[in-house]
């Protein structure tokens, strides 16, 4: 049952929905063509992380000479350390041992990095798509693979799926555990959720928020998710003593670089909401709705679920307010040359929850929002490695018929995989578009109403 009658019991979560939908395999294939093929120039994220993961081959924390170049770095006693949580760097370590990844400069793209990228980052946007097409699905039949592709596409997922920021696999973990959560799974939700910290700082608002809902189940179960949480926490703590000498410093403590000061403010460069950090989050040139127009149907969608699913729901809207809230706080809110504001990006999966729902209600608004979404990230994907828009990414679209070639937009495409299969860059750029156009179509293609057949 959903509820007890008798005040004082715990209440038991409905049962998760999970449901394969149509033709998922092929989506997950042109999603994962479109998105991942992308090789963007290497940047500061890059070279922290990766410091990080060859000291860890070597037996080490600190990377003098590796992170020495590097913007990313915190410094500690005289060493240098990469100054973001571990986790995306302990994930890298397999592949950079694969490749034998070289210490990294920001002039050059590497296929060897694209490789370490795909096999971390990449494969955690194909995981997210996977489960969002999953549960949408669950929620609403028929529609799991117009959520799939939406989210894949449509959202700032995209242009970070192949890249060496940790948002991504963030987020995956976060929804994950609430996911477990709300499947009665307390210790693995509790297991994913340390994961997640350790993966990213700021998602711990994720763990607070699972830990809320965990409450609802009775204290036996926030007791297991509590015990849960404790290998990742741990793991934290260790590495932090072993590079910073106490388990409660974070790297975000020693940061040595030019927003050192920023940084220092407030809790880590994280203060009171700025009404034009908000502006510029949501409707800016990159913001939110500006680039992501269907998150508007993600939200209708979810208020469609609040009488069936009112704890779940109650969840993912405190997830997406908190991340907001940093957003609007944050001294730097697109995070440096970004497609938008990144740091909102692992609210994004619990958002995508409402895509199913707003395709079942409102099938033709949400597919016209959608289909914009796409568009304009795939622009952002093709670009935001080397163009900073001027206005909008929708400005720099509309510029492209009166000067072409000589567009910014046009000369700021990125390298593509694909050339390394003997294709010019137009023809790689092509062959990723007409991914995206058949991965839209397809996904899309699955709302139309079917004809009866006749007996």
């Amino acid at each position: 049952m959903r509820t007890s009658r008798l005040s004082g019991l715990p209440r038991l979560p409905p049962p998760l929905p999970w449901a394969r939908p149509r033709r998922e395999l092929l989506l997950l294939t042109l999603v994962a063509v479109a998105a991942l093929s992308p090789l963007y120039n290497t940047n500061t994220q890059d070279s922290s992380r990766t410091c990080l993961s060859r000291a860890l081959l070597h037996g080490h924390l600190a990377n003098d000479s590796c992170l020495r170049p590097t913007l990313d770095r915190a410094q500690y006693h005289g060493h240098l350390y990469t100054d973001k949580a571990p986790g995306l760097s302990v994930l890298e370590v397999p592949a950079v041992a694969l490749t034998g990844l070289p210490a990294l400069n920001y002039t050059y793209e590497s296929g060897a990095l694209w490789v370490v990228r795909l096999l971390s980052t990449g494969l955690t946007f194909l995981a997210a798509a996977f489960v969002i097409g999953r549960v949408s699905e669950g929620l609403a039949p028929g529609r799991g693979g117009a959520a799939l592709v939406t989210f894949a596409l449509g959202t700032l997922v995209m242009p970070f799926a192949a890249s060496g920021f940790d948002h991504v696999p963030a987020g995956l973990l976060g929804l994950s555990a609430f996911l477990l959560a709300w499947n009665r799974r307390p210790v693995l939700a509790g297991l994913l959720g340390g994961a997640t910290v350790f993966m990213e700082y700021e998602s711990g608002l994720i763990v607070a928020v699972v830990a809320l809902y965990v409450c609802a189940q009775g204290p036996r179960a926030l007791a297991r998710f509590t015990a849960g949480l404790i290998p990742g926490f741990a793991l934290l703590g260790a590495y932090d003593w072993g590079a910073f000498g106490a388990p409660w410093r974070l790297s975000y403590r020693y940061v040595a670089n030019g927003y050192a000061a920023d940084q220092a403010s407030g809790f880590f460069g994280i203060g009171r909401p700025h009404p034009y950090a908000a502006y510029e989050v949501l409707v800016g040139g990159r913001g939110l709705l500006v680039t992501s127009p269907v998150l508007l149907m993600a939200l209708y969608g979810l208020w469609r679920m609040r009488m069936r699913y009112p704890l779940e729901v109650s969840a993912v809207a405190l997830v997406a307010v908190l991340f907001a809230l940093l957003e609007f706080g944050y001294f730097l809110p697109y995070g440096g040359i970004s497609p938008g504001p990144r740091f909102f990006v692992p609210a994004l999966p619990f958002l995508a929850l409402g895509l199913g729902p707003a395709f079942a209600r409102r099938p033709r608004a949400t597919a016209v929002l959608a289909v914009a979404s796409i568009v304009a990230m795939t622009a952002s994907t093709l670009t935001w490695n080397r163009v900073h828009p001027r206005e909008s990414i929708w400005g720099e679209l509309a510029r492209i018929p009166g000067s072409w070639g000589s567009s910014r937009f046009v000369e700021g495409v990125t390298d593509n995989v694909l050339i390394h299969a003997r294709l010019s860059l137009l023809a790689a750029t092509l062959v990723m578009l007409a991914f995206v156009a058949v991965a839209t179509a397809v996904g899309l293609g699955e709302l139309r109403p079917r004809r009866a057949t006749p007996r």
